[in-house]
């Protein structure tokens, strides 16, 4: 089942966004969840170039290495203040990740490189069994001439949640 929160109704402070969504563990749920990610943070006024390659990754992971039948990933984006959060949760989290330097003519193993190159901050994080959730931070210049404001200005609007 697929499932999307988003409302604009919930203040949680001038400068914190929620988008959180269920995803089938399939090419297609992957897919779904960077079109999503890519339209949610357009409408918050936030740059997409990163966060796009980066939730495009992390859901490829969750659709390849963390599916279980049945039961489907979480993708979750969260922005406080300046500092974009993605999360992808999946049910696998005996199979934990690691960034290995792909041999030059491998056709995969480049994703967590990719991840590490873009994002300002990552890491894994195990639990409640028997998930884990592998998480990526960005952080976005100020607004110019508006001190602790968002990139485009779209941090200080309201919330989503």
């Amino acid at each position: 089942m697929n499932q999307g929160t988003a409302s604009p109704g919930a203040q949680l402070g001038p400068s914190v966004r929620n988008f959180d969504v269920l995803l089938s563990p399939t090419p297609r749920g992957a897919r779904l969840a960077r079109l999503l990610a890519t339209e949610q943070l357009r409408s918050w006024g936030l740059p997409t170039d990163r966060a796009e390659h980066v939730v495009a990754e992390l859901a490829a992971n969750a659709a390849t290495h963390g599916r279980v039948p049945g039961r489907d990933f979480r993708l979750l984006l969260h922005v406080v203040g300046g500092t974009l959060r993605i999360e992808v949760a999946d049910t696998r989290g005996d199979c934990l990740p690691g960034v290995r330097r792909p041999v030059a003519d491998a056709e995969s193993g480049r994703g967590l490189v990719l991840v590490e190159a873009l994002a300002d901050r990552w890491g894994v994080a195990p639990g409640p069994r028997p998930r884990k959730t592998v998480w990526a931070e960005l952080d976005f210049p100020p607004e110019p001439g508006r001190a602790g404001s968002g990139a485009r200005g779209g941090l200080s609007q309201g919330t989503e949640g």
